[in-house]
């Protein structure tokens, strides 16, 4: 593996900071630390706003630009430039520095909102989304990686709350700010209002956060980020046109299945004689690694794949608006929250780690359990608890299986760990909205046909909340059903799926974190003795 090069200045840092090239992390004050932390909670907001700004405003973008055809590739084309820049941006943040590669990554992103919002034709949406989705690839990972880079694993612990209260705003306010937007402004400020809040990001990181500057003498590994770009666009693909605009047995998800497996295969065998691999596959042989990829991509799965039919049961069983649907995920999003803090506070105290992992898959999976059993007469304040149940699931695994990724690598691999979280959790999401959307299709297709005039009244393509105040009593209880039996098929194998991530979680070993506890001022010493060369 190649020697990374510090340059002069970086070689004596002040205060006895040693470079990231020397395998030793910063030394930083609480008050250092939470000056950069706001340029990183800035830059995590707008990862996490743009998608679900986006979503709500949609119906109004391709009418205006008249492009209903070609919906799905303002969404897939995000989507696929996200997935197949996030190990990118991970491998390049470790060889050339965090700081430098984050700042890229939102000055991208920012030029791809700004053209996304000027856009006068679907293909320019098209195009600029997919720009703007090559940004938004290093923006999370940047964060997370250079939150690695300053702080020890079990001080880390502190900080994860306020990530886990940007996710739960972002979700819930992400939808009502995109309505609100979209009705007294115009749909170009979705995009627009990433702007300001992207030139503080870059303000605040650029003269807050001080790295050592990181030169590598290795070649990039393009045959390898090639191989892998491949396989991760294919795979994505798979999930968001299989059952929907192709058949699963159709030639095209066939021949996408067949360029996965050749490219993912190809990317395996090169990355084993890669001088400095874009994805070292040395990692995988950490135990704690692997297990917690696993539980990520299930975390991703059920939380992408199982939530995104929530708003449908609110709206067509329960009768809530669209607004109203978004307000009722905050048990889930408190329960999450509330949980992560807790959990955050009792790891930097104890340094320990593998009971939340094991606690929280099956709290995941008894939450799911629970939405399984919503039906036609469940009132919102059971399907509230329920949601808050599954929410406190998530908050012992969302932050908790970053940080064990984070503490199970080298600091200098901590960049390629964070990007590889977060490809696994989306990948993960990606594969649950495909096979939850595909489940919940199915059942409530079958269940409709049992109505001889349904396809009249009321067909899946054309029901919607406002268009079911006005059918008749026996229509309406049938969609109700149908629609409560979908939401019950999709959670029963979230439940299920879920017991793949309890047993994966009992076989985590429980490294103890590294660094000091709470109060501790010094730096990692003899943990970062062992990180070293």
């Amino acid at each position: 593996m190649a020697q990374q090069q510090v340059d002069a200045k970086a070689e004596n840092p002040p205060d006895g900071v040693a470079g990231e090239a020397g395998e030793q992390r910063p030394v930083r004050s609480a008050r250092e630390i939470r000056l950069v932390m706001i340029g990183l909670v800035i830059t995590m907001m707008l990862a996490m706003l743009d998608n679900l700004i986006v979503g709500t405003a949609m119906p109004t973008i391709v009418g205006d630009l008249h492009g209903a055809n070609h919906l799905s590739w303002v969404v897939t084309s995000y989507t696929l430039a996200t997935a197949a820049a996030t190990p990118v941006w991970g491998k390049l943040g470790d060889l050339y520095g965090r700081k430098g590669t984050f700042l890229t990554s939102i000055v991208i992103f920012l030029i791809g909102s700004a053209l996304a919002g000027l856009s006068q034709n679907m293909n320019e949406m098209i195009a600029f989304r997919a720009l703007q989705g090559l940004g938004a690839g290093g923006l999370m990972v940047g964060v997370m990686s250079i939150m690695g880079a300053l702080v020890s694993p079990r001080e880390r612990g502190k900080y994860q709350g306020m990530f886990a209260a940007v996710m739960a705003i972002a979700t819930v306010g992400g939808p009502l700010l995109g309505g609100f937007i979209t009705d007294h402004f115009s749909w170009h400020w979705i995009f627009y209002i990433n702007l300001p809040l992207g030139l503080i990001a870059l303000a605040v990181v650029t003269i807050t956060l001080h790295l050592p500057k990181v030169r590598s003498t290795a070649k990039v590994d393009y045959l390898g980020a090639l191989l892998l770009t491949i396989g991760i666009t294919s795979l994505v693909l798979i999930t968001t046109w299989g059952g929907t605009q192709y058949a699963w047995g159709s030639k095209h998800i066939i021949g996408l299945i067949v360029l996965a497996a050749a490219s993912l295969i190809g990317f395996c065998y090169v990355e084993q004689r890669a001088q400095e691999p874009m994805l070292p596959l040395g990692m995988f042989r950490n135990r704690d690694f692997t297990v917690v990829s696993v539980i990520g991509f299930i975390v991703g799965f059920q939380m992408f794949g199982g939530v995104t039919f929530l708003p449908q049961y609110q709206q067509i069983v329960q009768g809530a608006s669209a607004t109203n649907s978004g307000l009722l995920l905050m048990p889930m999003m408190f329960g999450m929250l509330v949980v992560s803090l807790v959990v955050g506070q009792v790891v930097t105290k104890t340094g320990k780690y593998r009971i939340f992992p094991i606690v929280g898959t099956v709290v995941m999976g008894v939450g799911s359990l629970l939405l399984s059993t919503m039906g036609v007469g469940t009132t919102r304040l059971t399907s509230s608890i329920f949601m808050a149940v599954l929410g406190a699931g998530m908050g012992f695994l969302m932050q908790i299986t970053m940080l064990v990724s984070q503490n199970s690598v080298e600091l200098k691999d901590m960049g390629v760990a964070s990007s590889t979280a977060t490809l696994f959790r989306t990948i993960g999401g990606s594969f649950g909205v495909a096979l939850f959307g595909s489940i919940f299709t199915n059942r409530i297709t079958d269940n409709l046909k049992s109505l001889p005039s349904a396809g009249q009244g009321g067909g899946l393509d054309q029901i919607t909340p406002e268009k079911l105040r006005t059918l008749p009593p026996h229509y309406q209880d049938a969609i109700h059903h149908a629609f409560s039996n979908g939401n019950h098929a999709v959670f029963v194998w979230a439940a299920g799926i879920s017991v793949i991530s309890i047993v994966a979680a009992l076989f985590l070993k429980g490294t103890p974190l590294r660094g000091a506890g709470k109060g501790a001022e010094k730096p990692e010493g003899s943990d970062m003795a062992a990180m070293a060369h």
